[in-house]
């Protein structure tokens, strides 16, 4: 990595990620987490958004505390090679000491060639973000399997890039901050190599991300059938059944049922975790969960530290019980 002038360096940049105008719910988490991180610093949150269709987006984020928005109008939708030419020149005039972009499709592919562009460091899908006595941006996400958090430093090179999943920081709300700036630029930068010669968007089906009542399997699932037990609860509750990691690797669930940072980051308004013992990967995927109902037969597993209940016990007796309980009448 390329030692750079640290002092050259202040101020933070959330890029902003636009599909047709529409600004993506991670970019407003991003904010609000870079406006803690610069109460911290005392420094000031920009913000850079590029693509086409961007008259609204101005609009959409008129409410965060951003001391400038800058708005790089473009003939087509995302393309890498184009938006990292325009993030790199934004970056290279404002000269922020750190950089967050959004751990999206989009993001992915971004974030590391605006880091090797810069000579500097990246950190993906980290889980909390702090700041140390020196001002350096501490980046923490599971390593190692999700056995253990890693806490991680950019210390010579800057900026401090950094990509963040949606659903893992709180989104910033509205609030009494000085109006923003806002920059607006035509940019006719090309990529002669790529050309864009039409899109066309695909209907998703149901996907966990979208359910406001979850039911979770997990390790202490015994064999494949029991699944239908934990989908009929899912079904009467009203909501879907998901899964840890340890049942898709067993092959019983597929990868767009899990969560968890290798899978989906999930925020339903309750869940219902059975056997899930609770690995720090699975739990930085459930972070803005607001009610969780964790069975286990182990007290001691990490699911109940996070737990809004916890619930000791065996998932093949309670279960059970919940679904005669739903089924009577009296509940109808």
């Amino acid at each position: 990595m390329k030692k750079a002038n640290i002092e050259e360096w202040s101020g933070i940049l959330v890029y902003v990620e636009c599909r047709k105008g529409k600004v993506h719910p991670v970019g407003r988490e991003l904010i609000g987490e870079a406006w803690r991180l610069a109460e911290k610093l005392k420094t000031s949150v920009y913000a850079a958004a590029a693509g086409a269709r961007l008259d609204d987006v101005s609009g959409q984020l008129a409410d965060c505390p951003l001391e400038q928005l800058y708005l790089f109008e473009t003939e087509d939708e995302y393309t890498p090679v184009v938006y990292e030419k325009i993030i790199t020149g934004c970056i290279e005039m404002l000269k922020p000491a750190i950089v967050l972009i959004g751990g999206t499709h989009e993001g992915r592919a971004l974030a590391p060639r605006l880091a090797v562009a810069f000579e500097s460091g990246l950190t993906a899908d980290c889980t909390s973000l702090e700041i140390d006595e020196e001002g350096n941006l501490i980046q923490i996400r599971p390593a190692f399997g999700g056995n253990v958090m890693a806490s991680i430093l950019t210390a010579q090179s800057r900026p401090q890039f950094a990509t963040v999943r949606a659903g893992i920081m709180e989104p910033v709300t509205a609030g009494h901050f000085q109006k923003m700036a806002v920059v607006r630029r035509r940019m006719n930068v090309t990529d002669g190599r790529v050309r864009i010669l039409g899109m066309k968007e695909t209907e998703r089906g149901d996907s966990i991300t979208d359910q406001k009542i979850l039911v979770v399997a997990g390790r202490g699932v015994r064999k494949k059938g029991d699944l239908e037990m934990l989908r009929e609860l899912a079904k009467l509750l009203g909501g879907g059944l998901a899964s840890s990691r340890a049942l898709v690797e067993k092959g019983w669930m597929s990868q767009g049922e899990q969560i968890g940072l290798s899978g989906n980051t999930v925020s339903p308004q309750y869940m219902i975790t059975c056997g899930v013992s609770g690995t720090v990967q699975f739990m930085a995927g459930i972070k803005q969960t607001k009610n969780i109902i964790a069975i286990n037969t182990d007290s001691r597993s990490r699911i109940f530290e996070i737990a809004h209940y916890p619930v000791c016990g065996d998932l093949y007796e309670i279960v059970p019980k919940m679904i005669e309980r739903l089924k009577c009448k009296s509940f109808e």
